[in-house]
């Protein structure tokens, strides 16, 4: 149950501490009908036995993930969260049933067939994962049923025009001319500047990836090659993760919405339809474990390069951020929409970084390159300067909190200096 209400799994029965123990033929039974008899709506599961060349029986279930909340026949609900199963409260589960609902998910079948694809992206993903046959390529993926017949997720993947049956399947980027949207006669959305992508989901990405990196502004800057040069107000990394993520865990069950970009002179704001999952506070997002709102969607995607699957997400969109020394992201949830803004103002306060002379800017900018502690002669080297020079910045930035030297003596070789 707590695999059906997250994004599925795989439960092993007849193994203890790496060693098979075996499953009595009597029990085979009852376990397979476990989900039939205590849980509601029914967990679907598929099971499997395999026998070892002594005779012991090991159950292999595959557990799929529901499209509704499930439940004990006595009222109790779990959902897997990392590697434990978690009792939900009252309202953990109403949020759940409020991000579930009882509408599609990506495994939902679609009232179309192979042939109804694009060929040539089935060709190249079948290449990627070096299946025989595509459908044989798409069974291994939950894309396709045993009856022939497409899921949602396939669709959406390698349709040549999903939005024909998903009309709100696709990213909108749209930038304005002032801090504020502003209505009517008063909107300030530039001229030629509201675009949308459309097709499969990794041409979405890729059209919006472009269009965003060409509507952002940049600035000149000290790159990480040791000279100035024009790079954009946002990290790129930043940005991409925060586009792929919105693509890949939206609600696609929501057919009144879709992903939109906003790019403010200031900021740039992503929404995704869809809430966080019911154990996830907002205010918190480097807490928030994997979750996939749409598992084979995810999957695909990682095969494809465009994800990892890994729960990493969030967490690089803020190490980009702070590497740059820019504002921490933002995230916050509305009925049914999660928004990233990303900020184009710098984290350091601005009467303090006028304060500090531009040499010791540069070592800032060194440290939060480097992301790790370094001692002084790393410093210097990598800022290009000597090292009493190098000494006499760090000396500035730690009489303004921005650094602390750590050390037990000042001749300790392992002294370091690291952001606060």
């Amino acid at each position: 149950m707590a695999f059906a209400n997250a994004e599925g799994g795989c439960i092993v029965v007849g193994i203890h501490s790496g060693a098979v123990d075996g499953v009595g033929e009597g029990r085979l039974n009852d376990l397979r009908e476990v989900a039939q008899d205590f849980t509601q709506p029914v967990v679907r599961t598929r099971a499997e036995v395999l026998t070892t060349s002594d005779g012991a029986h090991v159950l292999l279930l595959r557990v799929d993930p529901g499209e509704r909340v499930h439940e004990t026949t006595s009222g109790d609900c779990y959902l897997r969260v990392g590697d434990e199963s978690r009792k939900l409260g009252f309202a953990q589960r109403q949020e759940l049933e409020y991000d579930r609902g009882g509408a599609p998910f990506d495994g939902t079948t679609v009232d179309l067939g192979v042939e109804d694809l694009d060929a040539s992206q089935v060709s190249a993903y079948q290449l990627a994962i070096g299946s025989s046959s595509p459908e044989s390529m798409l069974r291994a993926r939950g894309l396709l049923t045993r009856q022939g017949r497409l899921t949602v997720a396939a669709y959406l993947l390698f349709g040549e025009r999903p939005q024909d049956a998903f009309p709100n399947a696709h990213v909108r980027i749209l930038r304005y001319r002032d801090v504020e949207r502003g209505t009517g006669a008063g909107l300030t959305l530039e001229d030629a500047a509201d675009v949308r992508c459309e097709g499969s989901i990794p041409q979405q990405i890729t059209e919006a990836a472009n269009v965003i990196e060409w509507f952002l502004p940049d600035r000149r800057a000290l790159g990480a090659s040791g000279r100035f040069e024009r790079i954009p107000v946002i990290p790129r990394d930043a940005w991409l993760e925060g586009l792929v993520n919105a693509v890949l865990h939206r609600s696609y069950s929501m057919a009144g919405d879709h992903v939109r970009v906003e790019i403010f002179p200031d900021r740039l704001e992503i929404a995704s339809p869809g809430r966080f999952p019911g154990l996830v506070d907002p205010s918190r997002p480097l807490d928030i474990s994997r979750y996939a709102r749409n598992p084979r969607i995810a999957r695909v995607c990682s095969d494809l390069g465009i994800a990892q699957e890994l729960g990493e997400g969030i967490r690089r969109i803020f190490d980009e951020m702070r590497a740059r020394g820019l504002t921490d992201p933002v995230y916050t949830q509305t009925a049914g929409a999660v928004q990233l803004t990303l900020f184009f103002s710098d984290a350091l306060p601005r009467e303090v970084r006028e304060s500090l002379p531009a040499g010791a800017l540069k070592v800032l900018d060194v440290l939060r390159r480097v992301g790790r502690p370094i001692g002084t002669g790393q410093v210097a080297d990598a800022a290009g300067v000597t090292r009493p020079t190098a000494s006499r910045h760090l000396q500035r930035l730690q009489d303004a909190g921005l650094i602390k030297w750590e050390g037990q003596s000042p001749k300790d070789p392992r002294a370091a200096w690291r952001l606060t």
